[in-house]
């Protein structure tokens, strides 16, 4: 289910607003609506992780909060709804490239490595090294200082095996 922003009821005071997850906001979130959406999604999904939101209840504190505007939500919603219902199977195909136990990664590495991982074994539309570019750029946005360069040799491992036909075409 798809709540459209006019289905909330928005309020005029701050303090009933939902809480704003720990993840900081661009005041601009630059990109295209898809790049928002990713950005939204690993903040939802690490919230998620953290808090154990129910997903609905977590997209209409998103909503209400104003954080669904200006981006994708169907895709948003999409990422977030794959990463949170098959969450094993997920971590099943980067666990074997990490070099230390999936729940000891920093969280917002492991909301991104679950996301892009959603993405290269569902989105077969989205070109792998698009998503491992867009990956990157979260990590550099939200993670640790080199963060980044983990994530990318993570995905790439990850990419080698789930669009292995892919990856031969175009060499």
């Amino acid at each position: 289910m798809i709540i459209s922003d006019d289905q909330v009821q928005y309020e005029s005071q701050e303090e009933d607003r939902p809480e704003q997850d720990e993840l900081p906001t661009p005041a601009r979130i630059p990109g295209g609506a898809r790049i928002r959406a990713r950005m939204a999604a690993v903040q939802a999904i690490y919230q998620w992780r953290m808090s154990g939101t129910d997903l609905g209840e977590l997209i209409l504190q998103f909503a209400q909060a104003g954080r669904l505007r200006e981006l994708d939500r169907e895709y948003f919603e999409t990422l977030l709804r794959g990463v949170v219902y098959d969450v094993s199977a997920l971590e099943g195909a980067f666990d074997p490239y990490l070099s230390r136990p999936a729940v000891q990664l920093d969280p917002v590495e492991y909301a991104i490595l679950l996301l892009a991982t959603f993405e290269l074994r569902d989105r077969i539309e989205i070109p792998f090294a698009a998503i491992i570019n867009e990956a990157t750029n979260l990590a550099k946005t939200f993670g640790a200082t080199d963060g980044h360069r983990f994530i990318n040799g993570v995905l790439d491992a990850t990419a080698r095996s789930l669009r292995a036909n892919e990856i031969r075409a175009r060499k």
